[in-house]
């Protein structure tokens, strides 16, 4: 098992990668769960299905929000409870991002009343929440990630990668997550050895 280091409120946490198909971290607030949601959704490719399991209150909508700041997505990412299917597009290349929460969907044989096959067979990126409630009738190729409450501002994040692309997505999230903790804890150490100096004199 390998280990990259996150930041949890100023302290150090583990990042588990069991096999190459899975990744485990911890966000010790909501900001850091926005900023790693932003460097997956850098990463996303048209078509990639990305699935966000977890209790009321876990961060999905916060994960999400940090996925579509980092696709690009315009307008930004809101909790789409009460509209059940977000669209949004970005300047750059006019590419789509459907935001989609399965929350109030009454199980897989409602599936077609948000659109979700031609969403599906589109060339689209598809970001959804609740997807336990439509499991299955999803592509069996998709990046599930559970969302655990770890009490307080803790989030555990479990990511299945299932199929060759999303393999090599995690793989990517993984490097990134990673050169991203380097970055905070650089800066840190920059900004405490500032303020020995200023104490100092």
């Amino acid at each position: 098992m390998g280990i990259i280091v996150g930041v949890n409120e100023g302290r150090e946490t583990a990042m588990s990668v069991h096999r190459q198909d899975q990744l485990e971290f911890t966000s010790g607030s909501p900001q850091h769960t926005e900023s790693l949601g932003r460097l997956l959704g850098q990463l996303l490719q048209a078509g990639d299905v990305i699935c966000l399991s977890g209790d009321l209150g876990a961060g999905k909508t916060v994960y999400s929000r940090g996925i579509g700041a980092g696709w690009g997505a315009e307008p930004p990412l809101t909790s789409p409870t009460y509209n059940l299917v977000h669209e949004h597009r970005r300047a750059v290349d006019d590419s789509r991002l459907f935001h989609i929460d399965c929350y109030r969907v009454n199980g897989p044989g409602d599936a077609d009343s948000i659109g979700l096959d031609d969403i599906l067979d589109s060339t689209a990126t598809a970001l959804l929440e609740w997807p336990e409630r439509i499991q299955t009738v999803l592509p069996s190729a998709r990046l599930w990630i559970d969302i655990l409450d770890g009490g307080g501002s803790q989030r555990h994040f479990v990511c299945q990668a299932c199929g060759d692309r999303y393999v090599t997505l995690l793989a990517r999230y993984r490097q990134l997550a990673g050169r991203s903790h380097h970055d905070h804890v650089d800066s840190r150490s920059r900004g405490l050895m500032d303020y020995s100096k200023k104490s100092q004199s």
